[in-house]
């Protein structure tokens, strides 16, 4: 309890006293020792020791310990659980974990947690269950939940309007501070339990400003709202990508932002704990997809769903690496005679392939970021190009002379580092064109780049290598 006489910064530390002594240690519950006592209650078929071990736990943490079980004590768990499950674990939870809650939770309780939940993590709820669930949760809504979540759904997925929430505070520039504090007071249904800004409209309900929270606790009452707003606010189109919302928040250092419809409405906010989740998506899809793993195949994906996310960039690798091997099969001949071209030509291929995929990996990042773009795209080939040209002088240098000594040839030396040249060359401009080309035409370039720059990469290299050899050694 805080002392009255406290002076405010006492009563801060008081106050964070407090919430340092509450705080869970969320760190504690996938411990080994945690897991084995969970486990050890769900054996006795004991409800009330599983709840007392749930009890304080974090939904997050929750949803943690429910993808770690596996599938057949994760189904006890959240029978015994029952209509005691935190609501909030259903927007937390995802891959397999996520299909076992939704199946075995009854639809009336979901339904009772989607109403209690903001129209963001509502939407994600029911778009993740089947057509049969979805429609019987659905019906056992209220009018307006279901209108709602309806519209919601209604925009393109990972779009700003499924990210959105609908609940706002906005009032109009010539209300007073005093009218704003008195109906935030107020015990008004249409007021969100959490928000950081409060928007100013026209009668349109165009946004036309945002006050943050602070600054009206510390402005007179009778100050109107027009003389304190924040003019010309950011907008984010309903229709926007989520990726663009990211990359808005992060380069302007947005807490929340209006979200407007085509007649420049105000139909929602974007706030930023949302957007911290699309990031950390968005970066998690982008790394699976450098290595030809779809955003399927996590650890806690059905084993169906890592096949099926697997296969085809497998099978799209062992396409490439084919026309690999029939170019090498064109100089079987020049190989014959000189076994040391096959020594050796798997070196060139592979300082390509890791040059390009370190070019690569720089440009789609400077996409994703948008550090990388049309009108700058001229002079970061050109410094790749630079790069690549003194890498490639410097390694060839060195594996020539190699080369060289361990062959006592020096013309195959010679070759051997003519060709490491020109494959590092290729390298460092495909890796930097592939993936602009991708973007130009609407294709992921996370998802595809690896693949066209490795197969360019060995194609050119074993070609170059051994066409020299043909010509200059035979």
């Amino acid at each position: 309890m805080v002392d009255e006489n406290q002076t405010p910064d006492e009563t801060a530390a008081t106050v964070s006293g407090a919430e340092q002594r509450v705080a869970p240690q969320t760190d504690v519950h996938l411990s080994k020792s945690f897991v084995q006592d969970l486990e050890n209650a769900l054996k006795e078929d004991d409800p009330s020791s599983v709840w007392a071990l749930l009890e304080e736990v974090h939904a997050a943490d929750v949803a943690d310990i429910l993808e770690v079980l596996p599938s057949v004590k994760r189904k006890k768990l959240i029978g015994l659980l029952g209509e005691k499950l935190d609501p909030e674990v259903l927007s937390e939870i995802e891959g397999e974990a996520q299909d076992d809650l939704y199946e075995h939770m009854p639809n009336d309780q979901i339904a009772d947690a989607v109403t209690d939940m903001e129209t963001d993590d509502a939407v994600y709820v029911i778009e993740e269950l089947d057509d049969d669930d979805r429609k019987e949760v659905m019906q056992k809504l209220t009018a307006d939940d279901r209108v709602a979540i309806e519209e919601s759904l209604a925009y393109p997925e990972d779009s700003a309007g499924r990210l959105m929430q609908r609940q706002l505070f906005a009032v109009p520039e010539f209300w007073t501070i005093g009218q704003t504090i008195d109906y935030l007071r107020s015990d008004s249904e249409d007021i969100p339990e959490d928000f950081y800004d409060v928007f100013v409209v026209d009668p349109a309900h165009r946004p036309v400003g945002t006050v943050p929270l602070s600054r009206i606790m510390r402005s007179n009452r009778p100050t109107t709202i027009g003389d304190i707003m924040d003019k010309d606010p950011y907008l984010i189109e309903v229709t926007a990508d989520q990726e663009e919302v990211a990359y808005q928040f992060t380069k302007y250092h947005l807490i929340s932002a209006s979200v407007v419809d085509e007649s420049q409405r105000l139909v929602g906010v974007i706030t930023v704990d949302d957007v911290v989740d699309v990031i950390d998506e968005e970066a998690e899809e982008d790394i699976l997809a450098l290595a030809g793993v779809s955003d399927e195949s996590g650890v806690n994906e059905s084993f169906t769903e890592i096949i099926k996310g697997r296969f085809l960039w497998l099978f799209i690798n062992l396409c490439a690496a084919v026309l690999g091997s029939f170019v090498i099969g064109q100089f079987e001949a020049t190989i014959e005679q000189l076994v040391a071209l096959a020594v050796l030509m798997p070196v060139v291929a592979s300082m390509g392939g890791n040059a390009g995929t370190q070019t690569m990996t720089v440009a789609v990042r400077a996409l994703a970021t948008k550090e990388l773009s049309g009108t700058n795209a001229f002079r970061v080939v050109t410094r790749e190009l630079m790069a690549a040209s003194l890498n490639g002088m410097m390694l060839a240098s060195i594996a020539g002379l190699v080369a060289w000594f361990w062959f006592s040839n020096i013309l195959l030396g010679a070759i051997f580092a003519s060709a490491m040249i020109f494959n590092i060359l290729v390298a460092g401009l495909f890796g930097i064109l592939v993936p602009l080309g991708l973007q130009k035409a609407d294709i992921d370039p996370a998802i595809a780049s690896s693949v066209f720059v490795t197969t360019i990469t060995d194609v050119v290299g074993f070609f170059v290598f051994l066409s020299l050899a043909a010509v200059f050694l035979l």
